[in-house]
């Protein structure tokens, strides 16, 4: 028993419990450390964010900013790649009908030179004649001055009707036009050089120099 009490047992079994309870202690704070990021990294999981990064060697920055502006002018760059597409599309459509306008408008103007140079003849060379051809088939009945000047080509049949009145070419007109699909579009034709014709005729001779 003497030996249990004695001073320098108390002193280590003290000194025993001291440390028995600071390694306790130490180990248990040690594991909560270790403990508390796990936990906070698998609630915090979905959570994540990209975090930039602008530490170390410059091919290996991070800036979540940077990447969507990039993002953002490549879709820019796309849009304005596909309206320039667009408007070369539309620019090949217009210079198309362009050529063709012009082609239509080449095409009328051939139309009324040979008109007024048809006009000209007539001027100078045949109107006593065409008068008088002109003057024979309005004698005529309708039915008989259809079946003659069917028989004409173009111009020489527009001639002889600018030396007609209206009320005698227009039932000749319509009994050629009759005949079949062929006259109806020939005779469609003949009234428009005719009125070409007609108009060219209207215009007053340009003033002697």
């Amino acid at each position: 028993m003497k030996f249990l009490t004695s001073n320098w047992m108390v002193i280590l079994l003290g000194a025993l419990t001291y440390l028995g309870t600071t390694a306790f202690l130490v180990i248990k704070a040690k594991d909560q450390i270790v403990a508390k990021p796990i936990v906070a990294a698998e609630g915090d999981e979905e959570e994540a964010k990209p975090v930039a990064v602008t530490r170390g060697p410059s091919w290996e920055f991070v800036n979540p900013d940077l990447d969507e502006l990039v993002a953002e002018l490549k879709q820019q760059k796309q849009d304005l790649d596909a309206e320039k597409k667009s408007l070369l599309e539309l620019a090949q459509r217009i210079q198309t009908e362009r050529q063709e306008l012009i082609q239509i408008t080449q095409q009328v103007h051939r139309i009324q030179r040979e008109i007024d140079q048809a006009i000209i003849r007539v001027r100078d060379d045949e109107g006593k004649n065409l008068a008088k051809l002109a003057k024979t088939y309005a004698g005529m009945s309708p039915d008989g001055a259809a079946t003659v000047m069917k028989g004409l080509d173009d111009v020489s049949l527009v001639k002889v009707l600018l030396f007609m009145k209206e009320s005698e070419t227009a039932p000749i007109l319509e009994l050629i036009a009759r005949k079949s699909d062929v006259d109806a579009k020939r005779m469609s034709f003949v009234s428009e050089r005719l009125r070409l014709a007609q108009m060219s005729r209207a215009k007053p001779a340009p003033a002697s120099p």
